[in-house]
């Protein structure tokens, strides 16, 4: 209905209806264009699923290969917009997974689950990811003990589409499993019994998904918050999102991407060490076709590094915090903090310094030394562009997978490998 129309109705109505009469019509105009604008956007998502739904989830090759969804404006992940992030991992890896080593179609080596997972592949995403399915719990292959000070990271893709029913509730979190096998049967049921921190997503359209923290101990309730809004996820439904998760003793901070959602100081019970993570799926209507969950590129670290200190006065400082796009040398905005605090001891002080790149063994030698070199000087562009440091005090090199720090062998030691170090002049 154009406008001119519309004026011409209100304006004889006007003449002939009351006023109450005439706010009816109105409504009903209002309704009616509201309606045929929603049938417009329900024809687009059915035409989505059609197409979807066209084209197998598991194809001949075990390869499960899920379609993008329709998507919003795509969300800012500029360096820039991460200017105000300020997450650091810890400098010692615990535990690692990237499920590279595992089979397509199948769970990963020495993962439980309460029902069914997969390692399938994407046709717009590089690597390999776990998909999680509706109804179940899923508990990760680590062994050890976190301490009282940690980090947690890991990716995570929502593969939503609306269509008027309720998205999955999307749970993840960490628990002690005491003197029990991490990865027990009952812990698939039973994971709030002696300690545990769970994040609760409830993902949602038109600003409604919220997010909330809940902590346990010996079964009951020791920390509950509220639900807090948490609209920017809306935005990223289909694309990767960084998860990132810092303890340190009773306080518990959690960011997605750069914004910071938790910052509990009594959050963490103590006296049982957490030691497991865990991912579950609440139920939905929807069909396991309609969408998708999807887990990658998770990391457990201990401790906070004390850059200036090691920088300036030890005259090294290495670090696995600062992340590349996969086989490529474009830094990743969640290096914003990592190379912030690089930045920050270079201004305190005077010394010039060499920044190095390192590898694992994974792909060609000679292709690892070139992307080494290469990720070298974009951590130098980046020191000078963004936070103003003399280009002349920093000078780059690769190394490639030459110099290990630890076992190629393992999925560990591959993460400890892929670093950069930077070293006084």
């Amino acid at each position: 209905m154009t406008k001119k129309l519309l004026l011409i109705m209100i304006l004889l109505a006007g003449s002939l209806l009351s006023q109450a009469q005439l706010r009816g019509i109105l409504n009903k105009v209002k309704n009616k264009a509201e309606q045929t604008a929603d049938k417009k956007v329900d024809a687009e998502i059915d035409k989505a699923f059609a197409e979807s739904n066209g084209k197998s989830q598991q194809p001949e090759s075990n390869t499960a290969v899920a379609k993008e969804p329709v998507q919003p404006a795509p969300e800012d992940r500029s360096i820039q917009s991460f200017s105000k992030y300020d997450f650091i991992p810890g400098d010692s890896i615990l535990y690692a997974e990237d499920f590279q080593q595992e089979a397509i179609g199948e769970l990963p080596a020495n993962w439980n689950t309460s029902g069914s997972g997969e390692v399938t592949t994407l046709d717009k995403y590089p690597g390999q990811w776990l998909r999680l399915h509706k109804g179940f719990t899923y508990l990760s292959s680590n062994q050890k003990q976190f301490g009282e000070n940690y980090t947690v990271e890991f990716d995570m893709i929502l593969q939503l589409k609306n269509n008027g029913w309720m998205y999955p509730e999307v749970f993840f979190g960490l628990f002690a499993t005491k003197n029990e096998p991490n990865g027990g049967n009952n812990f698939l049921k039973e994971y709030r019994k002696n300690a545990a921190i769970i994040a609760a997503l409830f993902p949602a359209e038109f600003k409604a998904t919220k997010i909330r923290m809940n902590s346990y101990f010996d079964n009951k309730g020791y920390f509950s918050g509220d639900n807090k809004a948490f609209e920017a996820l809306e935005k990223t439904y289909g694309r990767p999102v960084h998860v990132a998760i810092q303890v340190q003793k009773e306080r518990f901070r959690m960011w997605i991407n750069e914004e910071k959602l938790f910052d509990v100081p009594k959050g963490i019970p103590t006296g049982n060490i957490m030691n497991q993570l865990f991912f579950q799926v609440g139920y939905t209507n929807y069909a396991e076709e309609q969408y998708g969950i999807f887990i990658n590129n998770i990391k457990v670290a201990t401790g906070r590094p004390d850059t200036r200190h090691k920088l300036v006065e030890e005259g090294k400082f290495s670090t696995t915090g600062i992340l590349f796009d996969f086989q490529s040398a474009v830094i990743r905005p969640e290096s914003y903090a990592v190379i912030k605090e690089i930045a920050t001891a270079l201004k305190d002080s005077d010394i010039k310094i060499k920044v190095t790149g390192h590898t694992s063994s994974d792909g060609d030698d000679k292709a690892n030394m070139e992307l080494s070199k290469k990720r070298a000087t974009a951590v130098k562009e980046m020191l000078v562009a963004e936070f103003g440091i003399d280009a002349s005090r920093v000078e780059t090199e690769g190394k490639g997978e030459t110099q290990p720090i630890a076992d190629n062998k393992t999925r560990e030691g591959k993460a400890a490998n892929r670093r950069v170090e930077f070293t006084r002049n």
